[in-house]
């Protein structure tokens, strides 16, 4: 099992603790805008790490931002192994022929 399955099976596990013992049933008791909020903290701050801090800071600002998504994938009921499989999916498709590939947004 990766370190990715295993966060998410503890993930799984800490959301029907207590609020007051468990950051991730914290977040969960919030609700999913305050999972959501979460995550773009932390992309935010994985961005102005890559920009401007140390290998060791963006380090740990992505492993805060995975951990954040899987919380949300959690919450969504979304398996991390769909994810991996869209990532498969993917594997050896061009970045640009696969963007054109997806239906338009409306605007």
């Amino acid at each position: 099992m990766d370190t990715l399955t295993k966060l998410e099976a503890t993930i799984a596990a800490r959301r029907s603790a207590s609020p007051d013992q468990s950051y991730v049933a914290k977040l969960n008791a919030k609700g999913l805008p305050k999972i959501a909020e979460k995550v773009g903290e932390e992309a935010t701050e994985t961005i102005i790490a890559a920009l401007t801090g140390s290998d060791a800071e963006l380090t740990g600002e992505a492993a805060d931002l995975l951990f954040h998504l899987l919380v949300l994938l959690s919450a969504k009921g979304v398996p991390l192994s769909d994810v991996m499989a869209e990532l498969d999916r993917r594997e050896g498709v061009s970045g640009l022929d696969e963007k054109a590939s997806r239906p338009e947004s409306p605007t």
